[in-house]
């Protein structure tokens, strides 16, 4: 009777703990769903590799080796009447042609947060904080030794209050009134020559610097920034961002525009081709004009800049 007795006792002992573990891990797994269901996170990840070698070509022609890639993360959350989304974009590039020195392709630094409220069906009171820059040196090529921007050299530093419009979710449309930019420059070569549109240093008529350049440029302005993430068609995803920034006090209509493109077109899991581009005008970005393509700088002035990249490798979207 007495170990009846016990054996009953252990198994309502061991039944009551089992009850308690499987409640848990209902609760757990609850908790789970809710946090997959107000957070949404993915991006794409890129390596392009291209390798060109000649012997006896009688085409001519130089061997050459680039490497290209890509990372676009997000994180977005979304409960009730709150988000708050998260974006992170980093390219960089190298090419080693012929006799020449590696020379950098692409560079950026891009990451971008904003948090919203619901002020009535699809808009929101939102803030927004923006950061670009870039990784290392970059060179006024074919001129190895002229340094023109480096790490936060420039970078840009942009915060904003405004107005977000979110009709679904491909599509984002912030609008903001007051936005602060402010340019870094911390280099202080490029900084004394008053690149980025910062103040330049003063100098006396031997050459000897007098006062440093400044190492930082505050604009106060509007704001206007769209996003569209989409998939055009099967195993095709497009994703554009265009950014617009007039400064209020200086030569307003000079607006500073940044508009970019990322298309992902998939074969497999793995294979992929990348086309990327950027259109940037900057009023206080001054670009060397060379008119006759002779090598001699004929003057500076702010210009359209253009950058396109296209890479066929290894791609992997999460």
């Amino acid at each position: 009777m007495k170990k009846t007795f016990y054996s009953l006792v252990c198994l309502l002992i061991i039944g009551n703990i089992s009850a308690q573990t499987t409640g848990i891990e209902e609760t757990i797994k609850l908790q789970n769903i809710d946090s997959l269901d107000v957070w949404k996170t993915g991006g794409i990840i890129s390596l392009n590799l291209t390798q060109v070698s000649l012997t006896n070509w009688s085409a001519g022609g130089e061997n050459s080796i680039s490497a290209n890639g890509i990372l676009s993360l997000f994180a977005n959350f979304k409960k009730d009447n709150s988000t708050w989304d998260n974006s992170l974009d980093l390219s960089y590039g190298l090419l080693k042609q012929g006799d020449e020195g590696v020379r950098k392709t692409d560079d950026k630094i891009d990451f971008t947060s904003k948090y919203g409220q619901k002020a009535h069906k699809n808009w929101y009171y939102s803030s927004l904080v923006n950061f670009k820059s870039q990784m290392t040196v970059g060179y006024n090529y074919p001129n190895d030794t002229s340094k023109i921007s480096n790490f936060l050299a420039p970078g840009y530093l942009l915060g904003a209050i405004g107005m977000d419009y979110k009709p679904s979710e491909i599509l984002t449309l912030f609008i903001s009134p007051v936005t602060t930019k402010i340019t870094l420059v911390n280099d202080q070569a490029l900084a004394d020559t008053g690149a980025y549109g910062v103040e330049a240093a003063v100098i006396d008529t031997d050459g000897n610097i007098i006062t440093k350049g400044e190492n930082s440029r505050a604009e106060y302005g509007g704001y206007i920034r769209a996003l569209l993430k989409k998939d055009i068609m099967k195993n095709v995803n497009l994703q554009t961002k265009i950014e617009f920034f007039s400064n209020y006090s200086e030569e307003p209509s000079n607006i500073d525009v940044n508009w970019e493109i990322l298309i992902s077109m998939k074969v497999n899991k793995f294979i992929s081709a990348t086309i990327s581009s950027q259109l940037i005008y900057d009023d206080d970005i001054d670009i060397f004009i060379d008119k006759n393509n002779d090598g001699i700088i004929d003057g500076v002035g702010p210009r359209t800049q253009i950058k396109e990249v296209l890479g066929i490798g290894l791609s992997y979207k999460f």
